[in-house]
């Protein structure tokens, strides 16, 4: 799992970009699904659980493609990721 968050202009304009051309270039390099999570303090940050690992991840912020993707979605900065500080069973 990774889990990432990014700053945003628009939930809707962030949204139909996150779900079609961002869900095309997500699977292109491994990952199997996301959950989108508002942060309760910030209406402009979004926080992202990915069924992925931190290599996908990478390899998705490095891929010449996404910069125009970002940029269409109105996110602020490419998405950064949390540090993983610990894996529970429950």
């Amino acid at each position: 799992m990774v889990l990432a968050t990014s700053k945003i202009e628009d939930l809707d304009a962030f949204l139909s970009v996150f779900s079609t051309r961002g869900a095309e270039k997500r699977k292109q390099h491994g990952s199997k699904g996301s959950a989108v999570f508002r942060d309760p303090n910030d209406d402009t940050r979004v926080w992202v659980v990915f069924d992925w690992d931190e290599d996908g991840f990478s390899a998705l912020l490095s891929d010449p493609d996404m910069p125009a993707v970002f940029k269409d979605g109105g996110v602020q900065g490419a998405p950064v990721m949390a540090e993983r500080i610990g894996t529970y069973e429950s």
